[in-house]
């Protein structure tokens, strides 16, 4: 190992073990000897070989591979912040809105009018609708010609690495971009490099409960801490006891407590009240101009198309990455309140954005919010009837035409997807296809090179699906 490595573990005093994965936060490669530290210790001492074992040995062996070519491929982790060379200029900011011209259709008067935004960072955070947000904003970049802030062999910024402006593809100091949108571990200093000074930041956040549901679930095979709770409702068991089964030191331990903390760059596991909540908290309220709900979606989006200067069509939608209700946890009331106090820092910021969510939407205006909601909702029914084969998402299995098959979690196939129709008139059938479309395939469409994501997906399929 890495003297880094050894360093680490004799301040921990780790063993290296298949359920955590202890891992110092920068020493990423060091999993290649973890892992075979793993296979020494469980694969090869005992005297049989069972088929869970065999899995487990393929398993780590192919996330060897993974980590490798991570290694291998993630951009030096140079830190250059705070120079003013690496910054795209002011001057940069009208340029880039030259294919943009039209004036706003809002109900705006002549003496409001306003210019439609084309500089734009979305924060995509996880498992919070954030995937439907993604494909009206590469719909809208795609259509006026704008210049995406793209990763590079892979479909985010090296997450869970914090972000850096060398993860950006073909990135040089002092380049400028319209949007930047994939995901990444926030750090605000860094993305201001890539955008012009007037680019609107916006974000969404989802109740943390259902987003730890949602987590829990859709990670839970890459997150070893989850895999030595037993019975049926891992979720429950993990609730009752968390402590028993969190390490925050774990490998991908992140995605099990205050994920949106953690999307944002800050200590996802701190207290709920820690001093330090409230003060990120009231960080992120000076970084983002709009911070969506996504149990508000639509009104979120009609806020949306007020804050940038869009039109309707700019924000239709057909809902992507959901999953199929039969692998949604119900919980109690009871369960509820056990996941909120783990998720603390997480609802402290959701219900400060909820509150900030509301006081938008008042003065936006109550009755005209609802006038809006409503239309969307006709112009959204239409595309449906237009575009989608009988109307309604369906399972993985019954997809079609591989383009429009959405990303699986590992070993499930839990995500829904759609047929677009056959018989689509012509004029309609290019923005059914991109409405339609899944966010790994419209980065490709896009010529974004994915070779690291498609390989990990050919890896995963091949290991778990029967």
């Amino acid at each position: 190992m890495t003297s880094e490595c050894v360093q680490h573990a004799e301040q921990q005093k780790v063993s290296f073990y298949p359920v955590g994965y202890l891992h110092p936060p920068h020493c990423w490669c060091c999993h290649l000897q973890d892992h075979l530290w793993v296979l020494i210790m469980f694969g090869f001492k005992g005297p049989k070989c069972t088929p869970v074992l065999r899995r487990l040995i393929l398993w780590v062996l192919l996330t060897n591979i993974m980590l490798a070519f991570y290694c291998l491929t993630n951009p030096a982790q140079v830190k250059t912040r705070g120079s003013q060379e690496d910054t795209c200029p002011l001057s940069m900011a009208g340029l880039l809105k030259k294919n943009v011209t039209r004036l706003s259709q809002s109900t705006k008067s002549p003496s409001e009018e306003c210019s439609p935004a084309v500089n734009v960072m979305f924060m995509k955070t996880h498992k919070t609708a954030s995937s439907t947000i993604l494909n009206i904003l590469f719909r809208f970049g795609e259509k006026h010609k704008l210049k995406f802030a793209f990763p590079d062999g892979r479909n985010d910024f090296f997450y869970p690495s914090p972000f850096l402006c060398s993860q950006v593809k073909d990135y040089r100091p002092g380049e400028c971009f319209n949007i930047v949108c994939n995901h990444m571990r926030f750090d605000h200093q860094e993305v201001a490099k890539l955008l012009p000074p007037d680019a609107v930041y916006i974000t969404i956040l989802r109740d943390p409960v259902d987003l730890f549901e949602s987590s829990f679930h859709y990670y839970n095979r890459a997150v070893p801490l989850t895999w030595r709770i037993s019975g049926e409702n891992k979720l429950e068991a993990f609730l009752n006891s968390p402590r028993t089964f969190y390490s925050p030191e774990a490998y991908n331990s992140f995605y099990l407590r205050n994920l949106l903390f953690f999307d944002f760059g800050f200590d996802n596991n701190v207290e709920a009240d820690d001093p330090r909540v409230m003060r990120d908290i009231h960080n992120l309220s000076k970084q983002f101009d709009l911070v969506l709900i996504a149990e508000y979606f639509e009104e979120s989006l009609v806020l949306l198309k007020d804050t940038l200067c869009w039109t309707m069509e700019d924000i239709l939608y057909f809902k992507l990455n959901v999953r199929k209700s039969s692998s949604v946890s119900r919980l109690t009331p009871e369960f509820r309140a056990k996941a909120l106090e783990w998720n603390g820092a997480d609802w402290r910021l959701y219900r400060h954005f909820n509150t900030t969510f509301w006081a938008r939407v008042e003065a936006y205006g109550r009755e005209r919010m609802k006038r809006e909601v409503n239309e969307l909702r006709r112009r959204n029914a239409e595309m449906k009837a237009i575009c989608i084969e009988g109307g309604h998402a369906v399972e993985a299995r019954k997809i079609r035409d591989r383009h429009f098959l959405p990303w699986q979690p590992v070993g499930e196939s839990s995500i829904l997807g759609y047929n677009m129709k056959k018989d689509i008139d012509p004029k309609f059938r290019r923005i059914c296809e991109k409405m339609l479309t899944p966010e790994i395939q419209y980065l490709s469409d896009l010529g974004v090179s994915l070779w690291l994501t498609r390989l990990w997906g050919w890896i995963k399929d091949a290991v778990f699906t029967a």
